[in-house]
C-alpha cells in the first residue's frame, strides 16, 4: 500500500505525456492509485511503470488506426480503465472525451448531445458497456457509426508498437463538456498548456506538500476529478486512493473512513458532500475516526453554504478535523478548473450581505443580526498566473470593490474556447475591458464581489431572476422554499422567471418527498411557500408545480438545470403531480383525488 513518496520537484514538461514517461523513469514502483472497488477495500492499485506500460499499450491501437487530432468518447465506470485509457488518448494525440457511461435501458440524451457535438469517430468502453450499447444502437442512430475498441488486458509488449509522436503544448489534450446546467452541453478545450499551467496551480495554491496522499470519490468525467483527483496526483506525485461516486453517496462514512485510516492529506468535494455526512454518519461511526491528516478539505463546485461548514466543524472538530483546513475555492472548466483559493492554514473568510442589496448591484456589508442578510463564504484570491476582474456584464468596465458585476478571468489556465462553436467562443473567451485592447478575458458567466481582497459569488448571471427592475438571485428562493414546508424535498427545486404579457412572473417547480407523496394538502403546501417567498424576497409567486420525487432535471454532477427546467415546464413535460397559478382558482380536494387516482398532471 501508499506510504510514502519523494516529490520529484517542478518538472520541465510541456504535456502531461512526459510528465507521466518521467515519473515511470524515475518512480516505477511508487503506487500511485489504489482504487477501493467497494468503498471500503482495495480492489486493486497501479503504479507509474504499469499506467505508462499500459497507457502506451492503448495508444499503440489508436496510432494503428490513424486517430491523431480525432475525438475519442470514453465511457467507463470510476477505475483504474478509466484513467489508463484516457492517457492512452493523450499519448497518442487523440483528443479524449470523457462521457457518463449510460445507464442499463435508460434515455441518454446527454451522451447524445456529447458524441454528435464532438464528432467522435472512436469509442473507448469496456465489454459490459459495450454489450448494452450494442443493444440499443437501431434504436440510437448516433451510435451506428463509431468504431468501438474494447477495453482488454494488453499483452507484454505491445506497448513498445507506440511512436512518440511530437504533442506541442497548444495541441488540445481533451474536451470537458460542461454539465449543461444553462443549455446544451459545450465542449470545452482545454490544450496541453492550460492543463500544465492549472496543475501547477492547484499544486502551488495548496499547496501539495512531500508525502502528502490524496482520497477522492468525485466524478471521473467533471473538471474537479478527473483534473483535481485523478490528473493532479500523477502531476504533483500524491498517491491517491480512488473511489467511486457511487460508494460516496451510499455510505458517506468510506469516505472519511479512508481519510481515517490511509492519512489523507488532500480531498474535497461539493458542498453537499459535507453536508452529506453530517447527515448520514453516525454517532458510532464517528468515535472511529481520526481526520488529523486531512490538511486540505477543498470545497467548491457549487454555493458554498456556511453553515455547512460550521456543522461539519462542530460534528468532525472532535475526531481530529481542523477547520483551518477548509479550502473553499473557485473554479469551473472554461478555465480547466481551478481559479481562485486561499493560503492554508487560514480561517474561513465571510461576508454578512444584505439581500436587498444585491437587487441594486452593490453588497451592502453588515455586522449584527439583521433578518434580511445572508452570510457569504470568500472564495479565496485569484492564484498566480490568474487574473480575476469584476466587470459591468452590459458596459464591460471594471466596477469597484464592493459592487456586484460578472466575474471574468485572464491567464494561461483560460482554455481555447467551445468546440466547434466560433461565435460562442468570440463571445465567451475573447472579451476585452472597456477602452482596453490588452488582453482577452473569459466572461464565466458568474456574478460575485471583491471585499478585503476576497472573491464573493452570488450567482449565475443567466440564472439571474429580474422582476420589476430588481434582481433575486434564484438559489436564495429555492432556500427559502426548502425551509416553507415539510412536505418539500431538499435541493430539488428551480427558481426561474417566464414572460407572461411583457412582464417576468415567477415560478417555482419542486420535488415533494418520498415520504409525503400521498399524503399532503396541496392548498397548505401552496400558501406556506407563496407566504415564506413574500416575506424573505417580497415578490408575489405566480406559479408552483410539484413534481413526482427525483424528476427535477439535475446535471449528472447533482446541479440543478434551471434553463431545462424552464424549458420543460414551457413545453408542458415535466411529472407534475399538482400544480397551482395565481391566475386560477385553488380546489385542494380536486388535488387530493386526482393524486390518490394516480393522474400525473392536474393544472388549476
Amino acid at each position: 500500500m501508499i506510504l510514502s513518496n519523494k516529490n520529484i520537484g517542478d518538472l520541465p514538461s510541456s504535456t502531461l505525456v512526459s510528465v507521466l514517461q518521467q515519473r515511470a523513469a524515475q518512480l516505477p514502483n511508487i503506487k500511485i492509485f489504489s482504487f477501493l472497488e467497494d468503498g471500503e477495500s482495495i480492489a486493486v492499485d497501479i503504479t507509474y511503470a504499469e499506467i505508462d506500460r499500459r497507457a502506451r499499450a492503448i495508444a499503440a491501437r489508436l496510432q494503428m488506426m490513424d486517430l491523431k487530432g480525432e475525438r475519442a468518447l470514453l465511457l467507463f465506470p470510476p477505475g483504474l480503465e478509466f484513467i489508463v485509457n484516457f492517457l492512452g488518448c493523450l499519448y497518442a494525440g487523440v483528443i479524449a472525451v470523457p462521457a457518463y457511461p449510460p445507464r442499463l435501458n435508460k434515455a441518454m440524451p446527454r451522451l447524445r448531445s456529447v458524441a454528435i457535438d464532438s464528432q467522435a469517430s472512436v469509442g473507448l468502453t469496456t465489454d459490459t458497456i459495450y454489450k448494452n450499447l450494442e443493444k440499443r444502437v437501431d434504436h440510437k442512430p448516433f451510435l451506428k457509426d463509431f468504431h468501438w475498441i474494447v477495453a482488454k488486458e494488453y499483452s507484454i509488449g505491445e506497448e513498445n508498437k507506440w511512436k512518440d509522436n511530437e504533442i506541442l503544448p497548444d495541441h488540445l489534450a481533451f474536451l470537458q463538456y460542461t454539465s449543461g446546467s444553462t443549455s446544451a452541453p459545450k465542449g470545452v478545450m482545454v490544450s496541453h498548456e492550460n492543463l500544465i499551467h492549472n496543475l501547477r496551480v492547484i499544486r502551488d495554491g495548496f499547496p501539495v506538500e512531500e508525502n502528502d496522499i490524496g482520497v477522492s470519490w468525485l466524478p471521473c468525467y467533471h473538471d474537479m476529478g478527473l483534473i483535481g483527483g485523478l490528473l493532479e496526483p500523477i502531476f504533483s506525485n500524491v498517491p491517491t486512493i480512488l473511489m467511486s461516486p457511487v460508494s460516496f453517496i451510499q455510505k458517506p462514512f468510506r469516505w472519511l473512513s479512508a481519510i481515517s485510516k490511509y492519512g489523507g492529506n488532500i480531498s474535497g468535494g461539493p458542498n453537499f458532500g459535507y453536508q452529506h455526512c453530517v447527515d448520514n454518519i453516525t454517532p458510532e461511526q464517528r468515535e472511529t475516526l481520526d481526520l488529523s491528516s486531512w490538511r486540505v478539505a477543498f470545497t467548491g463546485a457549487e454555493p458554498i453554504r456556511m453553515e455547512t461548514l460550521e456543522i461539519f466543524k462542530e460534528t468532525f472538530a472532535p475526531h481530529g478535523f481542523n477547520p483551518e483546513s477548509f479550502y473553499p475555492c473557485y473554479g469551473l472548466a472554461e478555465a480547466t478548473l481551478l481559479v481562485s483559493g486561499n493560503k492554508l492554514p487560514s480561517k474561513i473568510k465571510t461576508k454578512k450581505v444584505v439581500k436587498k442589496s444585491m437587487q441594486k448591484d452593490i453588497a451592502e456589508v453588515v455586522n449584527g443580526d439583521e433578518s434580511d442578510a445572508q452570510v457569504l463564504v470568500g472564495a479565496g484570491l485569484g492564484l498566480p498566473g490568474q487574473e480575476v476582474v469584476i466587470v459591468h456584464p452590459i458596459n464591460f468596465r471594471r466596477i469597484p470593490e464592493g459592487q456586484v458585476g460578472e466575474i471574468w478571468v485572464s491567464g494561461p489556465s483560460v482554455a481555447k474556447g467551445y468546440w466547434n462553436r466560433p461565435e460562442e467562443t468570440e463571445l465567451v473567451f475573447n472579451a476585452f475591458l472597456r477602452n482596453s485592447r490588452d488582453k482577452p478575458f473569459l466572461r464565466t458567466g458568474d456574478l460575485g464581489f471583491m471585499g478585503d481582497s476576497q472573491l464573493y459569488i452570488t450567482g449565475r448571471l443567466k440564472d439571474l431572476i429580474i422582476i420589476r427592475g430588481r434582481n433575486h438571485y434564484p438559489q436564495d428562493i429555492e432556500a427559502t422554499v426548502k425551509q416553507a414546508h415539510t412536505a418539500i424535498a431538499l435541493d430539488a427545486g428551480a427558481a426561474f422567471s417566464v414572460d407572461r404579457n411583457g412582464e417576468e412572473k415567477l415560478i417555482i417547480v419542486q420535488e415533494i418527498k418520498r415520504t409525503h407523496r400521498n399524503v399532503f394538502n396541496f392548498d397548505e403546501v401552496v400558501e406556506a411557500i407563496r407566504l415564506a417567498v413574500v416575506q424573505a424576497h417580497g415578490i408575489q409567486l405566480d406559479g408552483f408545480i410539484l413534481i413526482k420525487p427525483v424528476s427535477i432535471p439535475k446535471t449528472s454532477s447533482g446541479k440543478i438545470q434551471r434553463y431545462v427546467s424552464k424549458t420543460q415546464y414551457l413545453a408542458d413535460e415535466l411529472n407534475v403531480i399538482a400544480a397551482w397559478h395565481a391566475s386560477d382558482e385553488l380546489n385542494s380536494d380536486t388535488v387530493v383525488e386526482a393524486v390518490g387516482t394516480g393522474i400525473t398532471k392536474l393544472t388549476h
